[in-house]
């Protein structure tokens, strides 16, 4: 039996990053007393980590302030706080959740016949795959987990953008950051932005990838904040018109139920 014809859709785009050494010093920090295990003093970690001095102290004394680090007064040396463990628990739970969803996604997938992708945002600049199911069918699109994108990007990224201010000389940068496949001004990327927070769903069609269509809808937290989105990804011509508006609104349909499985 042939294989099917896969399209493969894991390209990361590629962007210059910036280093926050400030971050990335405490970073190191949590890392180097997570794996050692054992209570050091901030002279001893600075000299390891080569570290200024100073700076190692200021960073530690934030950590214990932000209950990450514990400090023990009477021998002066620092240790992993119990709020990092609570933090790594609450990601574990998090990615049990994702798990929990999976099933859930590729029967979305194989009813619909499109390939369907779970996009969770990442800080306040990155969107990223956490979870995908193709359509059991002969030709199809394959979308990677961990694929990571701009957070303004595709169908999704408009969802995310509903949530910001697109006056803002920051967010008008990002966008401007981006590279599309073909050339979107900003303007229509605002019509597209208002169209999604009218109706609960949005559209990419060909931006992010030429000759593909992309429909997603959001799944909300308690608080109102949009922390995931559901993704419709399938050729160009595959649906039109009211075949579309169809696959938005059970989008939004099966978002809604995923709320109980995410949160």
């Amino acid at each position: 039996m042939d294989a099917p014809d896969v399209l493969d859709l894991n390209d990361n785009q590629k962007s210059g990053a910036v280093v926050v050494k400030p971050v990335s010093n405490a970073i190191r920090i949590l890392r180097h007393l997570s794996q050692g295990g054992t209570p050091e003093r901030s002279v001893d970690i600075a000299r390891q980590l080569s570290i200024n001095p100073s700076t190692c102290f200021n960073i530690l004394r934030t950590l214990v302030l932000e209950d990450v680090v514990d400090f023990n007064p009477l021998s002066k040396r620092y240790s992993a706080g119990l709020g990092l463990a609570r933090l790594v628990e609450q990601f574990v739970t998090q990615g049990q959740r994702v798990q929990l969803a999976k099933p859930l996604l590729q029967d979305l997938a194989a009813r619909l016949r499109v390939t369907i992708t779970l996009w969770r945002r990442m800080g306040p600049d990155r969107i990223v795959i956490v979870s995908s199911a193709a359509s059991p069918t002969d030709v199809r699109i394959d979308m990677a987990e961990g694929q990571r994108l701009p957070m303004l990007m595709g169908a999704s990224g408009r969802l995310f953008a509903t949530q910001l201010d697109l006056e803002d000389s920051q967010v008008r940068q990002s966008f401007d950051a981006i590279r599309w496949a073909q050339a979107l001004p900003f303007e229509a990327y605002r019509d597209d932005v208002q169209l999604a927070a009218k109706r609960g769903w949005a559209v990419d069609d060909g931006y992010f990838s030429v000759g593909i269509l992309a429909i997603a809808a959001p799944v909300y937290s308690p608080s109102g904040n949009i922390d995931f989105t559901v993704s419709a990804v399938l050729f160009r011509g595959q649906r039109q018109g009211e075949g579309i508006d169809e696959l938005g609104k059970a989008l939004i349909e099966f978002c809604n139920d995923l709320t109980h499985v995410l949160f």
